[in-house]
């Protein structure tokens, strides 16, 4: 049995929940209450109330912490997977360091445009024009979205890495296939067709509230650069979402 395992009170999965469970339910009490996390001021020992107004605060905090981890640790859950695949691609990254990592996206997108390029010039196979352009439009999108990415991961502190690293990261996924459709015809039914049902389903089901989808409906058409715009808009704060999960993750079980 492994010494988290050990200190979490269980061994296996029960063990390692309980642990993170009571590590973010002490965080949170710390919040408002000092020496809350036990071990970590194993010298003074953990605070306890005393009089009847901080035993009433004590305990309505705990309780209300209680019920926020019924919602965060899911999110936790979310967190540890996605720095578990973080951390792989952050090992390339400081491996191969920036230059090397922007090189790599450079030399595979390079190397599919290209190969479009020749192909289009062949005659026994008909692939236009413009199917060659959206490749490389979409290689530059997306090499440069990696090479911002990996320049914030390895330059900036979590704040950065939160706020910056993660979006970059989710816009060098979602943009390179928007905007190679907006220049191939051919990829509209496989890319901006499900876009289009996606943002209809939003507005009905999402951003009802306040008429937003109203607004929106009345000023702005799903049509053009405003797909792009439409996933720049969603990778952005999806990048926060699961930068945030990861931060919370390392609170719940911090990285050894």
């Amino acid at each position: 049995m492994s010494t988290r395992s050990r200190r979490g009170g269980g061994g296996g999965m029960v063990g390692a929940i309980r642990a993170d469970l009571q590590r973010l339910h002490g965080a949170w009490m710390e919040l408002v209450f000092p020496r809350q996390r036990g071990r970590g001021h194993s010298v003074m020992g953990k605070w306890k109330p005393e009089t009847v107004p901080q035993k009433v605060g004590y305990h309505g905090w705990s309780a209300l912490g209680k019920i926020g981890l019924v919602l965060l640790y899911p999110l936790t859950v979310i967190g540890l997977a996605t720095r578990y695949y973080a951390a792989k691609l952050d090992s390339t990254r400081t491996r191969l360091g920036i230059v090397g990592v922007t090189g790599v996206a450079l030399l595979g997108w390079g190397l599919l445009t290209i190969a479009w390029g020749a192909m289009s010039y062949m005659e026994q196979v008909d692939i236009p024009l413009d199917a060659v352009l959206a490749v490389a439009a979409a290689s530059v999108v997306a090499t440069v979205s990696t090479a911002i990415a990996a320049t914030f991961s390895k330059v900036g502190g979590r704040g950065v890495t939160v706020a910056l690293a993660y979006p970059f990261a989710m816009t060098a996924l979602f943009l390179p296939p928007v905007v190679a459709a907006l220049v191939t015809p051919s990829l509209h039914p496989y890319v901006l067709d499900p876009s289009y049902e996606f943002a209809v389903w939003v507005l009905d089901n999402v951003l009802f509230v306040g008429n937003i989808n109203g607004y929106l409906r009345a000023n702005f058409q799903l049509e053009g650069a405003a797909y792009a715009g439409m996933w720049l808009g969603i990778s952005i704060p999806l990048g926060w979402f699961l930068g945030s999960v990861v931060a919370l993750a390392n609170l719940a079980r911090p990285s050894e």
